[in-house]
């Protein structure tokens, strides 16, 4: 993808038809990502609808589906030759082969009783598994009309002076936000990484991104919420769980690892002069529509991408997963974990502190896990729970091998580091956050 013109850069004039280039398909990717739509009693995005659509269609060859994309995507590291290009390569491709048996497993019923609890297996592969296979590939189709014709580049230069300062981020990482939290943070890492991978983000912005902008969607929050009993105090906890989460990933962005990490990149944003930033987004926008590929192309690199991404992530699910979900039930490991962050929840003096920090740390295992645990505890500690479950972003039975999945220079190392601290700093604000709701009447 060709540079921007900087600011001083004499200013090209474009035909209405760039306009409209620029403007019909990012307002329909506008439509499709972002505005909620009330269809068949249920209110949510239209890609949502069409995903919830297409599981319809397929019924029961669902699960068939999402056997085939594991299959698919157990094969494809042996085919490429990248299974060869590390140990973690190694190893994540032998634990895309033992997702072929685990999915298997779940299609079929076989293996032992234990397996097939509501929590195990059937989680993994009807909540996780299928919805993600579904999405990720479909949302890349429409993904094409959202990144691909200037509404990026426009966005992104209009919200610079926010997004630099605080994040260290350039503004078109608000898309990436955005995208996360109305849709899947699958989507959001296949955005981070397309723009990544065109030079547009260095190392540490797409580190950043992934780690600290890929959110869980607000459909997952409610049922944290649900699960959880603070739908009575839902706009608190949803509001604070934001505020949260961006806090916390403004203060890790400024720590190791991801502080030190390669700042340099091939396509940077255009700077805008002082009074002169919606021109320049304006501009920028247009010069990327007029040089934009067709459609059918772009959706083409796109649906391909997104079928990449969804294969490299489904096995992973299923087995990292799987192992995550039966550490945290039948060993004392996250107990053991829950240690370490003791001391962020005991300054508060909540009662619950050893259960608390226990059920954080769970949450590596899976994002769903602490509010499992602490379903029955007092108010603010199930309030904390619910904050860190957002907050914390990454965990192995999804978003990390998603992360794994991408171009992004982040190893396995690094990514449990940053959740390590993304953990700490959640529990510090997310107990105070639970005394103030409560004390205000939650």
């Amino acid at each position: 993808m060709a540079t921007p013109p900087s600011a001083s850069t004499p200013t090209r004039h474009h035909s209405p038809a760039v306009a409209l280039k620029l403007f019909v398909p990012s307002l329909l990717g506008v439509l499709i990502f972002f505005v909620p739509l009330s269809l068949g009693g249920k209110t949510t995005i239209p890609l949502d609808h069409m995903v919830t659509g297409a599981r319809a269609l397929l019924g029961e060859a669902s699960g068939f589906y999402a056997l085939a994309l594991i299959v698919a995507g157990a094969i494809y590291p042996l085919w490429k030759g990248t299974w060869r290009r590390s140990a973690t390569d190694l190893v994540f491709t032998v634990l895309k082969i033992a997702g072929i048996v685990t999915a298997m497993l779940a299609l079929t019923g076989w293996g032992p009783a234990f397996l097939h609890t509501p929590d195990m297996l059937p989680f993994l592969f009807d909540k996780l598994v299928i919805p993600v296979g579904l999405i990720v590939p479909i949302g890349a189709i429409f993904l094409a009309l959202l990144i691909g014709f200037g509404l990026l580049e426009l966005i992104g230069v209009l919200v610079q002076p926010v997004m630099r300062p605080i994040w260290r981020t350039p503004g078109r990482s608000a898309i990436d936000a955005v995208a996360s939290f109305v849709g899947s943070y699958s989507i959001g890492l296949l955005i981070t990484n397309r723009v990544y991978r065109a030079g547009e983000y260095s190392a540490r912005e797409a580190a950043i991104i992934a780690t600290g902008f890929s959110i869980v969607s607000a459909t997952f929050m409610i049922i944290v919420a649900k699960t959880l009993d603070l739908m009575n105090v839902w706009n608190a906890y949803f509001w604070l769980s934001l505020c949260i989460t961006f806090l916390v990933t403004a203060i890790t962005v400024r720590l190791p690892p991801l502080s030190g990490m390669d700042d340099t990149k091939s396509d940077p944003e255009p700077e805008a002069e002082s009074g002169k930033r919606f021109a320049t987004a304006w501009q920028t926008g247009l010069d990327v529509a007029a040089k934009a590929p067709s459609l059918p192309a772009s959706v083409a690199l796109n649906f391909r991408e997104g079928m990449v991404m969804a294969i490299s992530i489904l096995p992973s699910i299923m087995s990292v997963g799987l192992a995550g979900l039966l550490l945290a039930k039948y060993t004392p490991v996250f107990e053991w974990l829950g240690w370490v962050f003791y001391p962020f929840v005991a300054v508060w003096g909540v009662q619950e502190a050893a259960e608390l920090a226990q059920a954080a740390a769970a949450g590596l295992a899976e994002m769903f896990l602490p509010a499992l645990l602490m379903g029955e505890a007092d108010f603010v500690a199930r309030f904390a729970t619910g904050v860190v479950s957002v907050s914390a972003v990454l965990f192995f039975s999804a978003s990390i091998p998603c992360i794994l999945s991408t171009s992004i220079p982040l190893s396995l190392g690094r990514i449990v580091a940053v959740w390590f601290l993304r953990v700490a700093l959640s529990l510090l604000l997310a107990v105070p956050a639970g005394y103030l709701v409560q004390g205000l009447g939650g």
